[in-house]
């Protein structure tokens, strides 16, 4: 990491084998590799969530039998997960969403 790179702050979740695959992990990371490099991820593999808030976005990492997603905020000095799941329906429930917005108010305190 070079000191031009944004660090990770988990507040919720993680990237491990089990559960994900190593293929799923591996792609979990080089995605928030390049997030922390500047990069802007797009379609397919992140899209912006602004139900949650301004610079929220939802990176999507398919495995084998299930899809993950890795709820991220952009900040000016760190990329934020504040949430890690396996997503089962078409839709983001409601209940990750407005645990994500507690989290990022917190983390805006």
């Amino acid at each position: 990491m070079s000191e031009n790179d944004k660090p990770l702050v988990w507040i919720k979740g993680e990237v491990k084998t089990p559960p994900f695959s190593t293929d799923a992990r591996i792609k979990a990371g080089f995605l928030l590799r390049r997030l922390q490099k500047g990069d802007i991820i797009e379609l397919p593999d992140s899209r912006p969530m602004p139900s949650i808030g301004k610079n929220c976005h939802e990176l999507r990492v398919n495995d084998k039998n299930k899809t993950w997603r890795i709820i991220y905020f952009i900040d000016d000095d760190a990329i934020v997960i504040l949430e890690v799941f396996a997503k089962k329906t078409q839709k983001t429930p409601q209940e990750v969403i407005d645990v994500c917005k507690k989290r990022l108010s917190r983390y805006k305190q």
